[in-house]
């Protein structure tokens, strides 16, 4: 597993390259505007409902500032990934280019088609893990960093599966469920951006580190010719 802190390492240290910040800035823009979106149009909604059932319509407002960075705590993860995966392979190259030129002639980028069905299967998957671990969040509330351990835990293993995916199917000749990163590895880099996405700021460049570090975790395995 000491491959995945030089993985992250590597992954930070080529925010600066000029493709990986066209893909920070055009994702960061997506997701923010996406969760905009989301405010305004649950702040029309409450206020709908406020003037339908005769409340005062401040409330609208105040329920919104307080809804808000609520469903962006639990759906950033969710949405920052799914916005990451139409732009997955740019980072990739970025990485194969710099650090594994053999792999740049090689790769298979995938077509828009195959990144909107990734797209779409990853943003169900986390909705629906996440959900599904909603219950046992609630019975731990009590302890309170349960909660907290349930869903990094959740996220540990998908961010994992997913982060190393977006490369290992530009490169895979087989089955592209044989991802050759062995799942302890994978689970602690899940784990390892899935903390970074709580950190204030940092948390907007998470996805990309992820995506960068996968790629290195899944060439390095291809490169050695190890098996997970």
């Amino acid at each position: 597993m000491s491959a995945v802190p030089a993985a992250i390492v590597k992954a930070f240290s080529q925010l600066g390259d000029r493709a990986v910040v066209r893909v920070a800035v055009k994702s960061i823009a997506i997701t923010l505007v996406l969760f905009a979106g989301v405010g305004v149009g649950l702040y029309f909604g409450l206020a709908a409902l406020a003037e339908r059932y005769a409340l005062d319509g401040r409330w609208a407002g105040v329920a919104a500032v307080i809804m808000v960075p609520l469903a962006m705590w639990f759906l950033f993860r969710i949405v920052a990934l799914a916005v990451l995966q139409f732009f997955a392979d740019e980072v990739v190259a970025a990485v194969e280019v710099r650090h594994y030129p053999a792999f740049a002639t090689t790769a298979r980028p995938l077509p828009l088609t195959r990144e909107v069905a990734a797209a779409s299967r990853s943003l169900l998957r986390a909705l629906g893990y996440n959900l599904l671990a909603v219950p046992l969040a609630v019975v731990l509330v009590f302890t309170a960093i349960g909660p907290a351990v349930v869903f990094l835990g959740v996220n540990a293993v998908l961010l994992g599966r997913e982060l190393t995916d977006m490369a290992w199917q530009r490169h895979c000749s087989g089955d592209e469920r044989a991802n050759p990163v062995p799942r302890a590895e994978r689970m602690l880099l899940g784990a390892a951006v899935a903390g970074l996405m709580l950190v204030p700021f940092v948390n907007l460049l998470a996805p990309l580190v992820g995506a960068a570090a996968g790629a290195h975790l899944v060439l390095r395995r291809i490169a050695t010719g190890a098996r997970p």
